[in-house]
């Protein structure tokens, strides 16, 4: 695994809830209209720059895009890097997977992982772009 690609996956986990973190990313999808949409969401867990799981309901924004067009794009961005993903999204629905990648914060909009109307997002990188330590390098999982 190259430096880049290793640095990239800690500031990865750095922002992930299941680390203690409240940081954020960014996830890009295309609207029900066709357009390009982004917004900020926390990350769950993840695996280096393999996947990145986030929580949310399934009602919401996220989930209706995924149904609609599966792929995406993930940035974590500083002033000292820059990290986008492009890959595709997948919907998690098993009592496993719910709890795995519950954490607290998610008590405000949930009562638990059990929760019928709560579910995961694992984003699943394909591509990669990584400016970190001030280098750059891209390439393809």
């Amino acid at each position: 695994m190259s430096n880049a690609i290793q640095r990239a996956s800690e500031i990865i986990r750095q922002h992930t809830a299941s680390e203690g973190n409240s940081k954020y990313c960014i996830l890009s999808q295309e609207n029900t209209d066709g357009r390009l949409t982004a917004a900020v969401i926390t990350p769950s867990k993840a695996d280096g720059i393999q996947w990145v799981t986030f929580c949310t309901g399934l009602g919401s924004n996220w989930v209706t895009r995924l149904r609609r067009d599966n792929r995406a794009a993930v940035c974590f961005a500083a002033d000292e890097y820059g990290i986008t993903l492009r890959g595709t999204l997948e919907l998690l629905t098993d009592p496993e997977s719910k709890r795995e990648h519950w954490y607290k914060w998610m008590e405000n909009h949930f009562p638990g992982p059990d929760d019928p109307g709560y579910c995961v997002l694992r984003f699943r990188t394909e591509t990669y772009k990584l400016f970190v330590d001030w280098q750059e390098t891209e390439g393809t999982l």
